[in-house]
Formats: C-alpha cells, structure tokens, sequence
C-alpha cells in the first residue's frame, strides 16, 4: 500500500524543502563523481524559477516527516520542466516517487500546462522506468543539460 502523504507548497532555498533539496544534491554529487547542480552549466532551478506565478515548489509529508520533493518551471515555449524530484532514502521503496509525479503534473494543469518535460541521466534507470511508465515519450534534449541523457514528455 503506498505511503500516505500531504503534499504542501514549500521553498526550495528554506526549511524543509532546502535539506530534501541538498540531500538530492548530495547524493547525485556521488552519483555523478561530483556533480555540482548549481554549477554554470547545469539548467537553472532555484527559488525564483520554482515560485509562482510560473513555477512551483511542493514538499510531501507523512507522519509528521517531509519525505519527497519536486519542482515546476516554465520553458521558453510555454511547457513546464519538472525539476528537483527527490525522495528520501527512508521513504523509498512504498510508492512515493510515482506519488510525488502526480502531484507535481496536478500542480501543472492548476497552473496552466498543458506539457511537462524531464530528464534524467543515464545512472538513473530506475527514475527513467518511472517516467516512461507514466507515460512520458524521449524527445530530444530541450534544456542543454549535460549529464541527462533521457529527455521526455507528457501531454497533461
């Protein structure tokens, strides 16, 4: 049965938000032999791309615990980029991740968009079987990231 949880606006530079967002960093710096995200060349998602009124920023709770986290920013074309995806290693295993997407593509129809996008890079299988399990389709790389190596979409 999958983990029950509350989904509520947060900041990704405050609180709650800010340690799940530095635990995503932290591990995909060992993930990716020391990945900076917020490097110069990485795609931009801090708080003013991930705040309203185009973006969004949702924290996912249970018992009491923030366990997950993800972002929404807008492109240049007027689709969204899911941004930040992350849970927890202690809420992992029950569901939370393919929670966490649903919630994050309600967030976008409530904003407006009409297609979201992601990527992933290539020691991420596991989130590219997500994805394509939800129905993202591989297009081409739309954002300029240099680690991903699977760039997708959904008609929401």
């Amino acid at each position: 049965m999958p983990m029950e949880i509350e989904f509520r606006p947060g900041r990704v530079d405050a609180d709650e938000g800010a340690a799940l967002a530095q635990g995503m960093r932290d591990e995909l710096f060992e993930i990716y032999d020391g990945l900076r995200l917020d490097g110069p060349d990485m795609p931009k998602a801090g708080p003013e791309e991930l705040s309203p009124p185009d973006g969004s920023f949702l924290v996912g709770w249970s018992g009491g615990a923030a366990v997950c986290c993800g972002g929404l920013k807008r492109l240049p074309d007027g689709a969204c980029e899911i941004k930040k995806m992350f849970v927890a290693p202690s809420a992992r295993g029950q569901g939370v991740a393919r929670t966490l997407l649903h919630a994050l593509e309600d967030e976008a129809r409530r904003l407006g968009y009409a297609v979201a996008r992601l990527d992933t890079g290539p020691k991420q299988p596991h989130a590219q079987r997500l994805y394509e399990s939800e129905g993202y389709r591989e297009i081409g790389n739309f954002n300029d990231n240099p680690v991903a190596t699977y760039f997708a979409e959904k008609q929401l």
